[in-house]
């Protein structure tokens, strides 16, 4: 009888099956003591960083990994006890697979980004950074580019918070927000670019399956793929900063002293950085191979909370080649661990891998996305991503879509290629 079904129908099953299996197999005891464990570790994590000592989360960290580890061996895994937890946020994921994808792309990424960064092949620093800029003038600067998409304001909605995030209320209503800090422009420009890629996601599903199961993208790593994609694939390229000049020319006039390339070269500043969140396209999957390791550790038994700061701190100097003075710059930078969150990181760097292998996919169909930037063609992008990933929302599993969308499963090889062409050849 399910060979009869079609494939949305299937779709609907599958994901309700998923949902029942996860919620039937935690025993209603452990999901409390987590939820209630959570929320003590989020509180504790929040003073630990603000006072920069490990000692004060420690413990809450500890009780996390234990009933992480309990949720695993309830959930249940083929081979390794990490699989449990990757497939709660990647469905289908599991270590093995994980591993080596970011070994990987930790061995092949790693020389590219020492290169840049050595020869100054692209800045570690730029004037840019601490130009001082007025919040109104920037609020018109995001809300020209998100004109430049065409975005649905009668669907959706640009705001202010203190990190910015996606939320989907309905597929006729979502709502993205970044933050002004004032300075480095750009910080608040890719929030805004980051977050639209979330926002077409979901605004681009079928309508059909609004108030279904299939609501919902196909996973986070495929979310995270679009994400990634305007922001770094579109937003940070040399076409999209040449569209982008008139624009920040009118409204943010100190731009004016700055060519074209300049510009670029300030979009794509090359450096180590303590935090995850603000580095760079060249280290930022250095930093999530750094807390996968330590996750694997962590649930399988090999690391102690007491040896977690030294293996974090050893881990990011032979990654990056620095190392965190103070805890808040390193072990205690993420909300993840407070809330529980092992298994998600990863995602991460799913989402950048998907991002460059959905670009080929697409230039094999549409001509070279530098082309199509240039001529603003952004509706046949934003069309193209709709046919092959949005419109199928949660119907398919996460392989499944990255196949039927670019004929083969992940590939960091277009990952790196993309990164190579663009900060090797100039």
């Amino acid at each position: 009888v399910y060979e009869d079904l079609n494939d949305y129908e299937k779709g609907v099953i599958r994901v309700l099956d998923r949902a029942v299996k996860i919620y039937r197999a935690l025993p209603e005891d452990l999901i409390k003591e987590m939820a209630l464990t959570r929320e003590e570790a989020r509180a504790h994590w929040v003073q630990a960083r603000y006072k920069s000592d490990y000692n004060i989360f420690k413990p809450y960290l500890a009780k996390n990994i234990e009933l992480s580890i309990k949720a695993a061996e309830y959930l249940g895994y083929d081979i390794d006890r990490y699989d449990a937890l990757l497939d709660l946020f990647e469905e289908g994921l599991t270590y093995r697979k994980a591993k080596s994808i970011l070994d990987e792309v930790a061995s092949k990424i790693k020389p590219i980004f020492e290169k840049v960064y050595d020869e100054e092949i692209f800045p570690s620093k730029h004037p840019l950074e601490d130009v001082k800029y007025d919040i109104e003038a920037m609020k018109e600067v995001n809300k020209e580019v998100l004109k430049l998409f065409n975005y649905p304001w009668d669907r959706a909605r640009l705001d202010i918070s203190a990190h910015p995030f996606t939320t989907g209320i309905s597929l006729d209503d979502v709502r993205i927000t970044t933050r002004y800090e004032g300075y480095d422009f750009r910080r608040t420009l890719y929030a805004v670019l980051h977050e639209y890629g979330h926002a077409l996601y979901d605004l681009q599903i079928d309508p059909n399956f609004k108030y279904t199961p299939l609501e919902g993208g196909a996973s986070l790593g495929i979310h995270e793929s679009q994400s990634r994609f305007w922001e770094n694939i579109i937003g940070r390229s040399r076409e999209f900063t040449e569209i982008l000049k008139p624009v920040l020319d009118e409204k943010l006039h100190f731009v004016r002293d700055y060519d074209v390339e300049e510009l670029y070269k300030y979009f794509n500043i090359v450096r180590p950085t303590y935090i995850r969140v603000d580095s760079d396209q060249l280290t930022y999957d250095l930093h999530i191979v750094l807390r996968f390791r330590m996750e694997h550790m962590f649930i399988n038994g090999e690391l102690t909370v007491d040896d977690a700061p030294e293996i974090w701190n050893n881990t990011m100097e032979e990654l990056l080649g620095i190392k965190p003075k103070r805890d808040s710059e390193g072990i205690l930078q993420d909300i993840h661990w407070s809330i529980g969150l092992m298994g998600y990181f990863p995602t991460y760097t799913l989402g950048n891998i998907l991002s460059a292998q959905i670009a080929y996919s697409m230039e094999k169909k549409l001509g070279k996305i530098s082309d199509l930037i240039i001529d603003s063609r952004f509706s046949d992008i934003q069309n193209y991503l709709k046919d092959e990933i949005h419109r199928y929302g949660g119907m398919y599993k996460p392989e499944e879509l990255v196949i039927r969308a670019t004929g083969e499963d992940i590939n960091p090889e277009y990952y790196i290629k993309y990164l190579r062409n663009k900060f090797l050849t100039q």
